[in-house]
């Protein structure tokens, strides 16, 4: 008989307008001790909403079931720190909780600007300084990501904000660069 351990994963949609969360929890099959599964989501700079959960399933949430919009109205989600606690029941020893640093939209930010890169332009110079730039801004993304694993929330916020900064400005100058700053 397996005991009951709670766990819920973020799992990749690919869309900035949903998020996925799954119970990867173990359940006791004898007797049955999902009662009134709730998952609690604070997306960044809303307030906490509870929502019903699916027990071993897969459930994906938009702006419309977040609260962020008003029903029938699904906008992209907003980047930044999102926190989920998943319980089954009232009680606080049956509960586990996550957060997440949600990138999406920087990353849609930094893919439209990968594809702006003309990788056969005869200026090798500012190639090679959009490239650098390009990697530091991925860097920074990860960095972001994984400083929001670690629980150092602050940080990751400065990393992506960091980011999107320099994101910002590389598609405002058309790259950003002269040529004459790249370092090897």
């Amino acid at each position: 008989m397996a005991t009951l351990k709670l766990k819920i994963v973020v799992v990749p949609t690919y869309d900035v307008a949903s998020i996925g969360v799954a119970d990867a929890s173990t359940y006791p099959t004898d007797p049955p001790v999902v009662t009134d599964p709730i998952l609690l989501a604070t997306p960044p700079g809303f307030p906490t909403i509870s929502l019903p959960f699916n027990v071993g399933s897969y459930n994906i949430l938009t702006s419309e079931t977040l609260g962020i919009t008003p029903e029938g109205i699904i906008n992209p989600l907003p980047d930044g720190l999102y926190t989920f606690g998943y319980s089954v029941a009232p009680s606080s020893v049956n509960f586990t909780g996550i957060a997440i640093m949600r990138v999406d939209r920087l990353q849609e930010k930094f893919d439209n600007a990968f594809m702006t890169l003309d990788m056969m332009e005869c200026d090798q110079a500012i190639k090679k300084q959009a490239k650098e730039n390009l990697n530091t801004i991925y860097l920074l993304i990860q960095g972001s990501i994984a400083a929001a694993n670690n629980c150092a929330f602050v940080q990751a916020t400065e990393l992506y904000n960091t980011a999107s900064n320099m994101l910002d400005n590389m598609m405002k100058k058309n790259c950003g660069c002269t040529g004459n700053n790249y370092m090897t």
